[in-house]
């Protein structure tokens, strides 16, 4: 009886050939491709880069690019290099699992593309390479095209600080965050207590964001209607849903590539240039530096979000 474990070490081309039918389709392949990435679920793993390899075989239909020598009529190696790119720079991921997947999610998006080997493997996370692989059939993976935005409507995002929690205006402002008819996120600032201070950067920015999060319940705790988010798919839930969502900022700030600052503003700003924001409506402070989205600024004592023009 043939034993498999050699094989299951083996390259991906060996892999692929010993899959192979009666009737082997064509293959193309990308053989230790190295990128430096930010990724991994541990702590020791956030901040810095780390070597990571990439091994894909493709197994693609055939055609008649052979014959008439046009580029135009295969699946390109830079299919390949391009959709690792466009996963890496999609997101920071925490799993080697999700990044294989959406990577042979968008390879068997191409015409041509049947079947997907994907390896993934981490050179510094110990004396050997750690790693996943993945076999995908284009019948059995589902589009990794993302969602259309239009079917979700632009959402309003608000900033309180924490004058505006404690506010007697609340209700009526939260009332009238009902009444829009659109989605809306809710932005909170620091407490007013003093925070501890850090040597670490990151230290601090979790501290920050910790105490960010500890007004975000607390409003919560005022109204059941706010609802802490912390994740975005949480986040497209509620807007979905007409959900009064208020966001807890620490998971989608790590999981960034590119990380605002942590003062509470500018998280509000970020947040609604990711959004896509319709406005963003501050109450009582001054907006975001060069905000990507229109701007309303209301006083405390505004009985109303919306009595004023917005920039």
């Amino acid at each position: 009886m043939t034993s498999d474990i050699p094989l299951a070490f083996d390259s991906l081309q060996a892999r692929a050939l010993a899959d192979a039918g009666p009737d082997p389709l064509d293959r193309i392949s990308l053989s230790e491709h190295v990128v430096e990435v930010e990724i991994g679920a541990f702590q020791v793993e956030r901040g810095k880069k780390q070597r990571v390899r990439f091994d894909v075989v493709v197994e693609v239909a055939p055609s008649d690019a052979s014959l008439t020598d046009d580029v135009d009529k295969i699946l390109s190696y830079d299919n390949i290099t391009e959709a690792i790119s466009a996963e890496l720079g999609a997101a920071r991921l925490n799993l080697l699992e999700t990044l294989a997947e959406r990577i042979a999610g968008r390879i068997l998006e191409k015409p041509k593309a049947e079947k997907v080997y994907v390896r993934i493997q981490k050179l510094d996370r110990g004396p050997g390479a750690l790693g996943v692989e993945i076999v995908r059939n284009a019948a059995r993976t589902p589009a990794t095209t993302p969602p259309d935005e239009d079917a979700t409507a632009r959402p309003v995002v608000v900033y309180f600080p924490n004058r505006a929690i404690a506010s007697p205006l609340l209700k009526g402002w939260l009332d009238e965050l009902e009444g829009l008819g659109c989605p809306s996120v809710i932005c909170v600032g620091l407490p007013d207590t003093e925070l501890p201070h850090t040597r670490s950067r990151e230290a601090q920015d979790r501290v920050r964001l910790l105490a960010i999060e500890q007004n975000a319940w607390a409003l919560s705790s005022r109204d059941d209607r706010c609802i802490v988010v912390a994740a975005r798919t949480e986040l497209d839930w509620g807007l979905k849903n007409d959900q009064i969502s208020v966001w807890a900022p620490s998971r989608m700030f790590f999981e960034a590539l590119s990380r605002p600052a942590t003062d509470a503003p500018e998280l509000a700003g970020w947040l609604a240039a990711q959004l896509g924001a319709d406005e963003l409506v501050m109450v009582g402070t001054r907006p975001p530096a060069a905000p990507a989205v229109p701007v309303r600024e209301c006083g405390l004592e505004s009985a109303a979000l919306f009595d004023v023009a917005r920039a």
